[in-house]
């Protein structure tokens, strides 16, 4: 279960203690705001791409969209979500779970700059029930980003 790899990691840096799990669905960012009781706009959503037949996670605020002219400039491809039918194989975690946590080897992460208005910030952890509490900095180093990327709008 992917929620156990992610507790995993997390118990190797002594944090396993900040995963929340709810009895009701944090799939979405409505659902896990209310799970949560914050704004929408502190969940982390992990968003997947195929970049250069590559698998990788884009970070983002939760109010936050992606441009698609802004990934097309960074990324220098077109924006193509993963299907979600293979989100699990290609991330190794399912929709409604997707983090960037105790995933597959060779999936990069990025981090959109719409998340660094936050003190802290709610990303998924592993299952459709579950999130984890992690300053911005602490996102930084534990999603072990490639990069901070601009590729949202809707969120300024």
């Amino acid at each position: 279960m992917a929620i156990e790899k992610v507790r995993e990691y997390f118990s190797q840096h002594g944090l396993e203690d900040r995963i929340l799990e709810f009895d009701v669905s944090s799939e979405t960012v409505e659902l896990a705001a209310q799970a949560i009781a914050c704004e929408p706009k502190q969940i982390a959503k992990s968003m997947s791409f195929i970049l250069d037949d590559n698998a990788i996670i884009v970070v983002t605020s939760g109010d936050a969209r992606i441009s698609n002219p802004k990934f097309r400039e960074h990324f220098k491809a077109k924006a193509k979500m993963i299907s979600p039918d293979q989100v699990e194989l290609l991330i190794g975690h399912d929709i409604g779970g997707v983090c960037p946590f105790g995933i597959n080897e060779d999936v990069l992460v990025y981090l959109d700059v719409s998340l660094k208005r936050f003190e802290t910030v709610f990303p998924a952890a592993g299952s459709g029930n579950s999130v984890i509490e992690l300053s911005v900095a602490e996102l930084e180093e534990h999603s072990q980003a490639e990069a901070w990327v601009d590729v949202c709008k809707d969120w300024e």
